[in-house]
């Protein structure tokens, strides 16, 4: 009976050192692209979101259809969402930037939404009275006060994004995914469980450094928690 090889590689172990440094350039480059696609649909979707949920706010009529709009698309399967989406963009990484913009649209706009109808309407009285207008009143008001709403929203967003780019393989633009999926048809445990671990660090990362900013930028918080 022979022995077992003594490469972790060739054993096709689950953990593996060797994995790491032979294909460290692979892992850097689909953690590269994991977080360009990321960052460029969360930072999308907040320059839709915003002017969406102000919209909803000013005019209650406008509230209920961009709600039930961005909540229909919420509840899209994302092979369907990337099939509808097909057509448009073809495959490439626009592709999956569209789709996790859609489906970031829902978090973002509810709780922007939610913060800006918590403000206190004797502060926006308040401020009219101090000769605000309404864009120096959103501004400098209601926004900063509906920051640790919108703020929540954006982690969730930010994290279920994260997971979705991984689905983005099915097109060849999916990050950490690209060798999960690749993995997984050839039974490479090494880099299934390599990728894997590496979205939950991105995700853990990315939400403890939105809970930081968010700190940073709504001190009043900590203050009334104290």
């Amino acid at each position: 009976m022979a022995a077992p090889p003594d490469d972790c590689l060739a054993r096709n172990d689950w953990i593996c050192g060797a994995y790491l440094t032979t294909r460290s350039q692979i892992l850097a480059d689909a953690v590269l692209q994991h977080l360009q696609l990321t960052f460029a649909a969360i930072l999308i979707a907040l320059v839709v979101a915003l002017p969406l949920a102000v919209l909803a706010r000013r005019w209650n009529l406008a509230s209920a259809p961009v709600l039930a709009v961005t909540t229909i698309l919420y509840t899209i399967p994302s092979l369907a969402m990337f099939s509808l989406l097909l057509p448009l963009y073809g495959l490439s990484a626009a592709l999956v930037v569209a789709g996790l913009v859609l489906y970031s649209l829902t978090l973002l706009v509810r709780n922007i939404l939610a913060g800006l109808r918590a403000v206190p309407e004797e502060t926006r009285q308040a401020a009219r009275g101090m000769g605000y207008g309404p864009v120096r009143l959103l501004l400098t008001v209601e926004l900063p006060l509906a920051l640790p709403a919108a703020m929540a929203g954006l982690r969730i967003a930010t994290v279920s994004a994260v997971s979705l780019v991984t689905v983005g393989a099915i097109v060849g633009h999916g990050g950490l995914g690209n060798l999960i999926y690749s993995g997984m048809n050839t039974y490479f445990k090494a880099q299934v469980l390599t990728a894997s671990v590496l979205c939950v660090v991105i995700a853990v990362l990315a939400d403890l450094l939105l809970l930081g900013v968010q700190r940073l930028l709504t001190p009043w918080t900590r203050t009334a928690r104290a």
